[in-house]
């Protein structure tokens, strides 16, 4: 990047063309250069809210005229630093551009802008018989999960984001406005890039349309929880259940460390050991022939109380332990930060990979907690560090590296759904190698200025 404009002359061109929504206000800043993760507060030094694609168009010419850094920010839910402000620059809030533009009930897919929450899209299709099932936990916005190719609780059914997303407009660099795929199901036009914007974490181009598949309410929902002496016990009952082609929907790990903490913090009864968490979905007669399966499988596993819930307020009841691991976590060491890592294997080599991970945090006395969407082999930990003392944060670290180490010798990745962002830069390469220049070759192309999200993904732009 070369000489920037001054960031006042910048803020008074981007107030001109959009009045009070440029904003150069210190709480405003800060609160956009921070999210759920534990990296430092990184401000951008404007924050804009567009409310028309045009509008974004616009300040994307300015900031490429002014040579100022680009980042996207969605909910601000990351946990890898995505949406961090690592060079300063213009942050586009998406706030405002947070509508469902058209729903196709006939051919079952949406059109919307990126600003929109998976909740408030899930409550406005509320009535067409659809839904949206991608849940990372957070209520994240579409086009964070987009960027950052999200997944959660039900990919194991229903996929990643890159299973669902069909077409993206997008604004690149230089301001022009691309429109990656129209709505067919499936195309062989050119090359796909849809997939290539989804998962670049803002790096390539804005995005600021996307069209999602959605999908039948099922007919009936039923859920279970299951417990386990051992996680080698829960994992193989994972396994099992999705060897047997059981049609789950869900299926959710949380060790002993991560029970002991929503107990405490949901005021729950649960044994205190690797716990399963299903949910089945289909017809009255398919759930309960799911559920019992399920539960067969796991009491060969030496599974323990396996309990059902049916109705909407016991599943909800259920699944509130399983949506506030993060809290819940936390909560085992007041005071503490969490380190939140992620990592994938192939499910054969899951529960190796998960007990050698439970054994390295033991041994180097770290409260830990794991939580796992075991059914597509990805799990997390959260590592509870005191952030006045720098030396648990650099062990903390180097957990994650043995950790994320341990999954790529594996066939594994050393991010299941979190992205690369700031945290996983310096493992990309030994995991993908050579691809890795590929990758910045095609951020070369797309923005030869390195103006779109500086700092992420690849090594550069970021300040001290």
């Amino acid at each position: 990047m070369g000489p920037r404009v001054s960031i006042a002359a910048l803020a008074d061109r981007l107030s001109g063309m959009i009045g009070p929504r440029a904003s150069v206000a210190r709480g405003v800043l800060d609160q956009h250069g921070q999210s759920e993760s534990h990296y430092r507060n990184l401000p951008p030094d404007i924050v804009v809210l567009p409310e028309t694609t045009m509008e974004v168009v616009e300040i994307v010419k300015l900031c490429a005229g002014a040579n100022m850094p680009i980042v996207p920010f969605g909910a601000g839910t990351s946990l890898e630093g995505n949406a961090a402000s690592v060079a300063g620059g213009v942050c586009f809030d998406f706030a405002r551009m947070n509508r469902m533009l058209t729903v196709h009930e006939s051919d079952m897919d949406v059109v919307v802008q990126p600003g929109i929450t998976r909740k408030q899209l899930n409550a406005e299709l509320r009535g067409t018989g659809l839904f949206f099932p991608i849940d990372p936990g957070a209520d994240a916005s579409i086009g964070g999960m987009t960027s950052t190719r999200a997944s959660g609780t039900m990919a194991v059914r229903y996929g990643t984001m890159k299973d669902n997303v069909m077409a993206l407009e997008v604004v690149l660099a230089d301001g022009r406005v691309i429109r990656t795929s129209q709505r067919a199901r499936k195309s062989a036009a050119g090359y796909d890039l849809t997939r290539l914007f989804v998962g670049a974490e803002g790096t390539l181009g804005i995005i600021t349309e996307i069209t999602l598949k959605v999908h039948p309410v099922p007919q009936a929902i039923s859920a279970a929880v299951c417990s386990f002496d051992s996680l080698h016990g829960a994992v193989d009952t994972a396994i099992s259940v999705i060897q047997s082609a059981i049609p789950v929907a869900r299926i959710e790990l949380l060790d002993d460390v991560m029970m002991r903490g929503i107990n405490a913090y949901a005021k729950l009864g649960y044994r205190e050991t690797p716990t399963l968490f299903f949910e089945f979905h289909g017809s009255e007669t398919s759930v309960a022939e799911q559920a019992e399966a399920a539960e067969a499988i796991a009491a060969e596993h030496d599974g323990h109380g396996f309990a059902w819930a049916k109705a909407p307020e016991d599943r909800s009841r259920l699944w509130h332990a399983r949506d506030n691991t993060l809290y819940a976590g936390l909560g085992l060491r007041p005071g503490a930060r969490a380190v939140i890592t992620d990592v994938c294997v192939p499910i054969s080599r899951l529960a190796e990979c998960l007990t050698q991970t439970r054994r390295d945090a033991d041994e180097h006395g770290f409260i830990a907690p794991i939580v796992g969407h075991v059914g597509d082999g990805n799990f997390h930990m959260l590592i509870l560090v005191d952030p006045a003392k720098p030396e648990e944060i650099e062990g903390a670290k180097a957990l994650q590296a043995r950790m994320v180490a341990r999954a790529i010798a594996m066939d594994g990745t050393c991010t299941g759904e979190h992205g690369i962002g700031l945290g996983k830069i310096e493992y990309l390469t030994d995991e993908l190698g050579e691809a890795v220049d590929v990758m910045r070759s095609i951020k070369r192309a797309l923005d030869p200025n390195g103006l779109m999200n500086p700092g992420k993904i690849f090594a550069n732009g970021a300040r001290a």
